[in-house]
Formats: structure tokens, sequence, C-alpha cells
């Protein structure tokens, strides 16, 4: 496993449109998928021992965070080939046992993820409602470990700031993860 940390917040990085397949059938396009006060994309898998430690966490505070006008998309960029956990199918599976209240999407030409120059899973980008960039920090302090209670729940409180004044957190700390799985490609 390829440990990864995310680089620091690129403030009011625009984010980049997109239209990608979800395991519930339907086709997702980031401009029909802006939340009112803030859009929070996330690169996850199904795989990887820190997506699967934090996966609970981060549908609840996507659900939490619902209801303050933000929208969420998840977007799964590895490579299904070298790394079969990561199919489709076994996407809708993970969807379906965490009980997603938001998309979750395959991006299999891996455009989007370099798009955005995802590194690692979980890796998030929280925007304001002009799609610029506030947010590039952690879920919270727990990493691949069991979150012990009481832990700041810093993705959570950065997203609710963004939604409320349009601007995150100046102090972010790096999301770090198992790296994004690149396709091979013969050169």
């Amino acid at each position: 496993m390829a440990e990864q940390m995310n680089p620091v917040c690129d403030f009011g990085w625009q984010a980049v449109d997109f239209s990608l397949p979800g395991v519930d059938g339907n086709t997702y396009r980031l401009a029909d998928h802006v939340g009112e006060s803030a859009t929070l994309v996330m690169f996850i898998c199904n795989h990887c021992p820190y997506v699967r430690t934090a996966i609970d966490r981060i549908v609840e505070d996507v659900d939490f965070l619902r209801d303050h006008g933000v929208k969420a998309l998840a977007i799964m960029s590895n490579d299904v080939e070298t790394y079969p956990d990561d199919s489709f199918e076994n996407m809708g599976r993970f969807a379906a046992d965490h009980r997603f209240g938001f998309p979750y999407l395959i991006d299999e030409s891996q455009d989007v993820a370099r798009a955005y120059a995802a590194i690692c899973t979980p890796d998030f980008f929280g925007f304001n409602a002009d799609l610029g960039l506030q947010y590039r920090g952690r879920l919270d302090a727990a990493g691949r470990e069991p979150c012990p209670p009481g832990t700041k729940r810093e993705l959570r409180e950065a997203m609710l700031m963004i939604a409320q004044t349009g601007q995150g957190p100046r102090e972010q700390i790096s999301s770090i993860g198992c790296s994004i799985k690149w396709r091979q490609t013969n050169h």
C-alpha cells in the first residue's frame, strides 16, 4: 500500500465539470449537482483501509451537511483491472452496504482524477457556491484507526463554514490515504 498525502488547498481553484456514470444507473454532471451553499467532491474507493475505516463517518457527515445546503459526490478512479475490489459491481455493493446518500461515480478513464490532481483515497475537495476550492484537508485525525470519541470533525466543520461564509479555514491538515491506483500506460 502506497501511502500518500494531498497537497495544501489552492484557494479559489475552480472545479472542473465532469460527466460520470453512477452505481445507481444515472449519469452525473458536476454542473447539475452543485449545492446551494457548497459542494463536496470526494475521491474514494472500496478497498483502501483509510476509506474503509472512515466510510461510516463520511456518510454521517455528508448526511449532516445536506441539511446545510451542501451536496456531495464520490468518485472512484482506481484501475479496476489491477484492483478488482474496486470494480463497478463492487462499488454498487459498497454504496448499498454503507447506505450512501450521495452519488458514487466511476472515473474509468481517470481523467477526472487527473483534472483534480487527486492523489489519495480519501481525497476531499470542498467548494463554495461559486465552485471555488476552499478545503483540501482531511476528514479528521483518526486516519486509518478507529475514531476516538470527541475527535474533531474537520471536514464537517470546514464544509459548514464554507456553506455559511463561502470561505474555508485557512489552517488545514492534508488528508492521508492510499495512492490512486493509476492504470499503467505503454509509452
